[in-house]
């Protein structure tokens, strides 16, 4: 695993907090964002959270555990993919942590991803999340 590689990107949203909030919590939104993933959870801490779709032909199923949550602040979870080629074991998961910062009428929102196999899944995870902010910031400022 390559340890010392982070994703940190941030998005100014022009939207209040709550507005945001509910964009990465409610399935129906995550839907639109998110390149058509159903996710699941019971969005508390220690639970379980799961993300199923496909991706270019492909069918994925990506699973983890919620480690921290504290509503329109923070979201924090464990994370493994299907399509990563690596065994569904502790060591394997990243950690995908969302922080939210509202001031002035519109809310920052930063995701950082920590924990990658090499530096073909960095470069995959620095475009991915950079799409899914675009989209998210688009559905909610609607």
């Amino acid at each position: 695993m390559l340890t010392d590689k982070k994703v940190k990107i941030s998005e100014t949203i022009h939207a209040p907090a709550p507005e945001v909030w509910k964009a990465l919590t409610d399935k129906k939104m995550i839907k639109q964002y998110f390149f058509g993933t159903e996710a699941e959870s019971e969005w508390k801490k220690g639970s379980s959270i799961t993300f199923t779709g496909q991706w270019e032909g492909q069918e994925y199923v990506d699973k983890g555990t919620i480690l921290d949550i504290v509503k329109e602040k923070r979201l924090s979870f464990a994370y493994w993919s299907s399509m990563s080629g690596l065994e569904d074991k502790p060591e394997n998961y990243a950690t995908v942590t969302y922080v939210i910062e509202p001031g002035n009428g519109q809310t920052n929102l930063t995701v950082t991803q920590e924990g990658f196999k090499d530096e073909q899944a960095y470069e995959h995870s620095v475009s991915g999340w950079q799409k899914v902010l675009k989209n998210l910031k688009a559905l909610v400022e609607e």
